[in-house]
Formats: structure tokens, C-alpha cells, sequence
């Protein structure tokens, strides 16, 4: 049993040790962002949750941390900081193993630059959360005029293995956050850093939206030409 584990321990440990030498700053936004809004007892969702480092602050905080995420590899090493409400699940498959209606809020970092189509993460959240929770993701943010795709190396140290990203600006996300019931409260700008010598950037954005309730359901929607209906 314990070969079976170290190889997990492992891929957690170099996985914790990279986001900190490369000055990820995801968990630490998210939490500055969502914490007025939460309070202790209540219930968040970690999509894609990876290695735990983002629902970290959230536990500290005394939220009930539930994760979802398609590798099994890092929901063990979740389980090895302790985190137990854990789930197996590709992000791209409807319905997430979740009831309507069942959590107070979410996260996901460090994800959806992997996917061009945000439709599932967003329409599944917009499902499972509790009117007037929020929601806070981090995107690679897209300028006028910069494409949607992005090639980079998976690390540094090996230029011949490449990964394809996607940015996602304001005007792609609008649809999907509006159409699928939120409301835009709070965003910030941050760099992130693709090398531990800091020499490498990209821009992306912390985001935090709100369940809609009440007078909020008058809100329209924003078509991603920014035509209301």
C-alpha cells in the first residue's frame, strides 16, 4: 500500500512546490475576493480541485470544502491533507454528481484555461449553487485582438512538450456568466508566472460572480457581441 501511495506524494509535492516558486497567486486572490460573502458552516465546491490549494483558506475559514476533479492521483493527495468530501469527475460531463441547489459556493483555479467551452463548469455551477452564492474562477484573460488559443510549454525545462490553453476575456465570458444566471461583482488582474525566475507572464483575471436572487433576476443577457435580449 505504501508503494501505491508514494508515487501520489510525490507528483502532490512537486505540483505545491512549483505553484509556490513560481508565485501563484490563485488561492490567495480567490479567498481575498470571496471573503466577505462566506461564513463559516457554510459549504463550497472546489471544481477541478487538484492538490487542495485553493480550498486551503477555505477550510481555515471553517467551510465545509467538497472537491471534484477527473484525476484520482490528486484527489489522493487531497486526502492526504485531509480533505474527504471528494468526488471523480470529468468536468466536461453533465450532470455534476451534485444536487440543485445544494452548496453556498464555488471555486475553480487553475483550470479553465484548459477548456474552450466553459458551457458545463457554468451551467452546472449555476445549478448546484444556492441563491446568492458566489462563484469565483480564475481565466487567462484575452485582449482585443489576441487569439484564443495559446501554446506554451508545460515546463520550462522541457521546450519540446507543448500544451494548448485558452483565454478567455470579458466579452467571451459575458454569455456565459449572464445566461446562466450571475451577476459580475468583482474581478481582478494578476500576473502568472510560467518560470521560476519570474521571466515569463501571462495575464489572467480572478473573478467573482454572483448567484442571482431576487431584484437581480432582471438583469438581461449579454450576447458575446454585447447585443442584450
Amino acid at each position: 500500500m505504501a508503494r501505491q501511495h508514494q508515487p501520489t506524494h510525490a507528483m502532490v509535492e512537486a505540483y505545491d512546490e512549483e505553484a509556490e516558486a513560481t508565485g501563484w497567486l490563485g488561492p490567495e486572490l480567490a479567498f481575498s475576493l470571496a471573503a466577505e460573502y462566506i461564513q463559516p458552516g457554510q459549504s463550497i465546491l472546489d471544481i477541478g480541485i487538484g492538490t487542495g490549494l485553493g480550498s486551503i483558506p477555505f477550510r481555515k475559514a471553517g467551510l465545509t470544502v467538497y472537491g471534484m476533479d477527473v484525476s484520482e492521483e490528486m484527489l489522493d493527495g487531497c486526502r492526504s491533507k485531509g480533505f474527504t468530501n471528494l468526488t471523480c469527475h470529468d468536468l466536461t460531463q453533465r450532470p455534476y454528481p451534485y444536487a440543485s441547489e445544494s452548496l453556498d459556493h464555488a471555486i475553480c483555479l487553475g483550470v479553465l484555461q484548459f477548456f474552450v467551452d466553459l458551457s458545463p463548469v457554468f451551467g452546472e455551477t449555476a445549478r448546484i449553487l444556492r441563491h446568492g452564492g458566489v462563484f469565483i474562477f480564475v481565466v487567462l484573460d484575452r485582449t482585443e485582438g489576441e487569439s484564443l488559443e495559446l501554446v506554451v510549454p508545460v515546463e520550462p525545462a522541457k521546450p519540446g512538450v507543448l500544451v494548448t490553453m485558452y483565454r478567455h476575456g470579458a466579452r467571451q465570458l459575458a454569455p456565459w456568466i449572464v445566461g446562466n444566471g450571475f451577476v459580475m461583482w468583482r474581478s481582478l488582474a494578476f500576473p502568472v508566472f510560467m518560470d521560476r525566475e519570474k521571466t515569463q507572464c501571462l495575464e489572467a483575471k480572478a473573478c467573482l460572480v454572483r448567484r442571482k436572487g431576487g431584484i437581480e433576476q432582471s438583469c438581461r443577457w449579454v450576447s458575446p457581441e454585447g447585443e442584450g435580449r
